[in-house]
């Protein structure tokens, strides 16, 4: 029964971090067709941020605005990342030199926080308290990330379905062409969706702080798992992304438990190639039309 309860709980808070990620990378690619391969660093940087500025009597009131703080700080930074990156686009983003900011992005960041904060992993306090079930002790914050992924996916439905700017957006990813002659603009939607990304991912990381791995290193791990999410559940479905984060966190925990900490990266890719060779589009993709 504890064995069951680990899994399940540590894996569905773990999962919900997932799921935030590859909602955040979806927002982008949605937007814009970009994959931003510093994803994974926006997130360690938002637990820095919160390592930083959380005192060790810091009331929670305190701690939801310093969380809320450091995700529109990051929403901001990716911004930044956002207008270097597009300003090398064109009119589309078939030349891939996105690739090479998105990576340098990445560096970068990873850099900084290994300057400021230096190799070793950082630790967060845990001041939300825990919960015990079975004779197991497990954060308060699991369920509560869970809660805020739920809650993530649908207030991006509703913006994608009410508002202008959402709508605006859909039509990029439909048809970007189709969308600049109807007289979109497309670059600051685009921008608009690097921000909005990075808001996501911020918040991931400064709420998952006391729970999740902080180290200039840990980026690529979490970014790798996000993508995998992504695409299992169906690259831009987000929907496809709030189901495949949880299912992720529970198959790497019953690696963990039953194979060891070394198969804690291996295991989501090895679903990913899984589900690839069985449906290439991702569970609930569908099939792209091609244009010949």
């Amino acid at each position: 029964m504890q064995e069951l309860v680990i899994t399940v709980i540590g894996g569905l808070g773990q999962g919900a971090v997932i799921a935030l990620v590859a909602m955040s990378l979806n927002v982008l690619y949605n937007a814009s067709g970009i994959l931003n391969f510093a994803q994974g660093d926006f997130l360690v940087l938002g637990g820095v941020l919160a390592f930083v500025t959380v005192e060790s009597h810091s009331p929670t009131i305190v701690i939801i605005g310093i969380v809320i703080a450091a995700a529109v700080l990051v929403g901001i930074t990716m911004g930044v990342q956002g207008v270097l990156t597009l300003a090398r686009l064109r009119s589309s983003v078939e030349q891939h030199t996105w690739l090479v900011t998105t990576l340098a992005a990445s560096a970068i960041l990873e850099s900084c926080i290994l300057l400021v904060e230096g190799p070793a992993q950082l630790v967060v306090p845990n001041k939300l308290g825990s919960f015990t079930i079975a004779g197991v002790t497990q954060p308060w914050l699991y369920p509560i990330l869970l809660g805020v992924a739920i809650a993530i996916f649908g207030g991006l439905q509703a913006f994608y379905r009410r508002t202008t700017a959402g709508l605006a957006m859909n039509a990029l990813r439909q048809d970007l062409e189709a969308a600049r002659a109807a007289g979109a603009n497309v670059r600051m939607l685009q921008l608009a969706g690097f921000v909005i990304s990075g808001i996501i991912v911020g918040l991931a990381g400064a709420l998952a702080a006391p729970v999740v791995s902080l180290s200039q290193a840990s980026g690529i791990g979490y970014a790798l798992n996000g993508f995998a999410a992504a695409v299992i559940g169906g690259l831009g479905n987000q929907f496809g992304a709030l189901i495949a984060g949880p299912v992720l966190g529970i198959v790497t925990e019953v690696a963990i438990f039953h194979l060891g900490g070394e198969y804690q990266q291996i295991a989501p890719l090895v679903l990913l190639a899984v589900v690839l060779l069985w449906r290439p589009q991702g569970i609930f993709g569908q099939v792209a039309p091609r244009r010949v």
